[in-house]
């Protein structure tokens, strides 16, 4: 059967290092970048004779990634020992959480094509980070050897594991960019996942379209960009549907995404959660939180990405793509509102600015909306001199790209570069009479009864003046002139 004729069912479990100053159990610094195992104790690499002391900040991070999914948040949890052996953990054993996470029950909601998607969450739980492996190779499949980082183990970060209730790649990404999109509104982490604070292991398996039984399913790790987990979730979907179509099983199994071949390979058979030989963490108490705790981080949430997409649909009139687009993030989401506050003449206006030229110098440059020179009033005051017409719509992605280079404001942009519009009527009319007579077979088209030639000729008139006639008036005298020309034809 071709892989329309299957369901795909898809699980995501999101690790989400938290934005902590200090290690989960120890004082550790928890800052990206520093040289190899220079960040490290023997609290935090679990050496013989240390006790580790948990992260008040942690467990508050944890609450309020558990309210912002909308979870019960459990007044009562423990931690667990999770015993395995792997390189990257110093001591075989990862302090966790099993049966009594800290939150449970909660959901996200989406769109996905205009249709509203919603994702219930399982159970996030606290625990602490591995370190990490430095092959010598391009990926684990092709190394001859490992090398270990050991300064990223004992971060604090959550797991936040989802429902099987995504039904494509699509899904999964948007899903993925969602959560990180929730969870850097709240400040609890940067969600980078470039530097490995935000990774994503994926659960999928098939079953016959209209089946109510799950298939096997097969684990996919090693996805370090949206791109990725849509890709690789895309490749292993195909690769189950030819397994399933030729007659063979289903090998439930961990596997990794090379990103250069463009497929998933096998990396050991899967483990069940009893193989891990979870018992209580002898070394730490239960964590008990009070109502008021609770509470307090609650109240202290801001309008979350929903809610904000709502409020602009209705607030502001924008389209659904704008709102989406600039409430993803909460900086370019203030950045807007703070434009706005000073020009709300238009902002549809403002909203097209943004996605426009603002967000492609970004990109161009490589930076945050934090790192932006631009100052919102300047923003609107450059707007504001289009209004006045001042400055033509093209002449303002000069003075635009000056600000967001210089930071300087447009008036002081527009005066050491002389830019301001010509508007003055003798002035545009002898560059119409100028472009008339240079452009004879132009003209004589147009004459002719090809109106699309006006364009052409308009612009030559912008061109000549050095973009800074107002496009209206050389529109209008320049129809004016033609029209003169072909009376006296």
């Amino acid at each position: 059967m071709p892989l329309e004729d299957y369901t795909i069912v898809i699980g995501l479990e999101v690790h989400a290092e938290l934005a902590t100053d200090s290690k989960l159990f120890c004082g550790c610094s928890t800052s990206f970048g520093s040289e190899a195992n220079t960040q490290i104790c023997p609290r935090c690499l679990g050496l013989p004779g240390t006790l580790p002391v948990l992260n008040k900040k942690a467990v508050e991070y944890a609450v309020r990634a558990g309210l912002a999914l909308d979870c019960k948040i459990n007044k009562f949890s423990k931690f667990d020992r999770k015993n395995y052996f792997y390189p990257d953990l110093s001591k075989a054993y990862q302090i966790s959480q099993y049966d009594q996470p800290i939150c449970e029950h909660g959901h996200v909601e989406f769109y996905v094509g205009g249709e509203k998607k919603v994702v219930g969450i399982t159970r996030i739980h606290l625990e602490e980070e591995a370190g990490k492996s430095i092959h010598s190779g391009t990926s684990i499949s092709d190394s001859d050897f490992s090398l270990e980082d050991y300064n990223r183990s004992g971060i604090p970060l959550i797991e936040i594991v989802s429902e099987p209730d995504i039904r494509s790649p699509e899904e999964a990404r948007i899903y993925m960019e969602t959560l990180r999109s929730i969870l850097r509104y709240i400040g609890v982490s940067d969600c980078k996942m470039e530097e490995g604070s935000l990774r994503c292991d994926a659960n999928i398996s098939l079953m016959p379209k209209g089946a109510t039984v799950f298939g096997t399913r097969t684990e996919i790790k090693n996805m370090n960009s949206f791109r990725a987990v849509q890709k690789a979730l895309e490749y292993e979907a195909e690769r189950h549907a030819k397994l399933l179509d030729s007659g063979e099983k289903i090998v439930q199994e961990t596997r990794t995404w090379d990103d250069n071949l463009g497929i998933t390979l096998s990396m050991r058979s899967k483990e069940e959660a009893h193989d891990y030989r979870y018992f209580p963490e002898p070394d730490l108490v239960p964590v008990i939180l009070e109502d008021e705790f609770v509470t307090d981080i609650k109240n202290s949430l801001p309008e979350l990405p929903a809610e904000k997409f709502r409020r602009y649909l209705e607030e502001f009139g924008l389209p659904e793509y704008d709102a989406e687009l600039i409430t993803a993030d909460r900086d370019l989401a203030e950045y807007f509102e703070a434009v706005v506050a000073i020009y709300n003449k238009d902002y549809k206006a403002v909203s097209n600015w943004i996605m426009g030229e603002f967000m492609r110098l970004m990109n161009e440059q490589g930076i945050e909306v934090g790192e932006v020179k631009i100052k919102p009033e300047d923003f609107a005051a450059m707007l504001k001199l289009m209004d006045e017409g001042v400055i033509s719509s093209k002449i303002a992605k000069v003075v635009f790209e000056e600000m967001f280079n210089t930071g300087k404001e447009p008036k002081t942009i527009v005066g050491e570069k002389g830019l301001v519009q010509i508007s003055d009527s003798s002035a545009i009319e002898q560059i119409v009479a100028d472009v008339i007579k240079d452009n004879p077979g132009p003209v004589a088209e147009y004459l002719g009864g090809k109106d699309k030639v006006l364009g052409f000729l308009v612009g030559q008139v912008m061109k000549l003046s050095k973009g800074k006639a107002n496009p209206q008036m050389a529109n209008e005298f320049l129809k004016k002139a033609l029209a003169e020309l072909s009376k006296n034809q």
